[in-house]
């Protein structure tokens, strides 16, 4: 029997990066295991040590090889796992997600920074800078842009890593409020519905750690 991949990942309340591959292997029904290190803390960068030298989480191990970075992991993913399936067949459609992934893996500098993943926290009256506010809209634009190509229910009509991808920001937009156009706010709320989403944050919200810098007081 081949041993099963194993994932390691951060606090679930925080760490958007790990939700992604996370959340694309058990939506596939992919069987992994999973490590589970708090961040930031002293013992986090001996605890990395033994899955990779980049102190970062999320990691994947399949066997003796291990893959970093979360685009990275779930391009393996696909390739490895899924056949493929991560990823639309129509190749305009697959070019957009992998447009739209890699802008999320590289942009939305001042989104991050202002509204830190938080899962177990429900916020209002949430101010965003005008730089935050472009991030925002920014989005939002993608997102209608996707939904039209393919036309939905997920970005590219069949959940991929693209969803998996922006995961993390239909999270954040929940838990700050904010004002979404109502056909992306029942997208968030699809995401957010997910069996395996409501088994990440369950788990989240059984976690006692709490990173200071990620909890936004208003």
């Amino acid at each position: 029997m081949m041993a099963k991949p194993v994932l390691v990942i951060g606090n679930k309340n925080y760490s958007s990066w790990s939700l992604r591959p996370w959340l694309l292997l058990k939506q596939f029904g992919i069987a992994f295991d999973e490590v589970r290190i708090p961040l930031f803390t002293e013992q986090m960068p001996e605890l990395m040590a033994e899955h990779t030298p980049c102190n970062k989480v999320p990691v994947l191990k399949d066997d003796d090889f291990a893959v970093w970075d979360s685009l990275a992991i779930c391009e393996y993913i696909n390739q490895h796992f899924l056949v493929g399936k991560g990823w639309p067949e129509d190749p305009r459609l697959m070019s957009l997600g992998r447009s739209a992934v890699a802008e999320m893996h590289s942009s939305f500098p001042d989104l991050r920074h202002e509204l830190p993943m938080n899962v177990r926290r429900r916020y209002d009256g949430v101010s965003l800078s005008a730089a935050a506010q472009k991030d925002s809209d920014r989005i939002i634009s993608l997102w209608q842009q996707l939904l039209a190509h393919s036309n939905g229910p997920w970005l590219l009509g069949q959940f991929s890593i693209a969803d998996a991808f922006y995961a993390p920001v239909a999270s954040r937009f929940m838990t700050y409020n904010i004002e979404l156009p109502s056909e992306l706010k029942a997208y968030c709320q699809q995401v957010l519905a997910l069996e395996a989403y409501q088994e990440w944050l369950s788990a989240a919200k059984a976690e006692t750690e709490v990173i200071a810098e990620e909890e936004v007081e208003l």
